[in-house]
């Protein structure tokens, strides 16, 4: 399975951004797909999960009724939705693909990432 993030850029306080995430390949055996990103000097970190049967969701708390994560299917696709950006989320947010069953906020629990896409957020 092949991800490939999208969507990156630069912002100001307060603004939105929506980053895409396009699967290929053997996709059929994925069935959660997630975003996480990672600080300079931090460790990685989650932000949303999407169960891809029937839309289930997990959020971090820091990001709650800010983000929404969405995805298609037939696209085989994934979305990540952000609105009211802080520049505390200045960071390289990747896309990731599990095989598991649980919207999982354990980086270790994914099998497939992609290379990432940069967001900052000026203040």
């Amino acid at each position: 399975v092949q991800l490939q993030a999208s969507g990156g850029g630069l912002v100001q306080d307060g603004g939105s951004l929506r980053l895409s995430c396009a699967a290929s390949g053997r996709t059929f055996v994925t069935n959660v797909m997630g975003w996480f990103r990672q600080a300079p000097g931090k460790e990685r970190e989650f932000v949303a999960a999407i169960r891809r049967s029937n839309g289930i969701t997990a959020y971090a708390d820091s990001v709650k009724g800010r983000f929404t994560i969405s995805r298609d299917n037939a696209r085989n696709a994934v979305y990540l939705q952000m609105n009211n950006l802080k520049p505390e989320d200045t960071a390289v947010y990747y896309c990731a693909a599990s095989t598991g069953y649980g919207t999982n906020s354990d980086p270790a629990q994914y099998n497939y990432w992609g290379q990432g896409t940069l967001v900052t957020v000026s203040s």
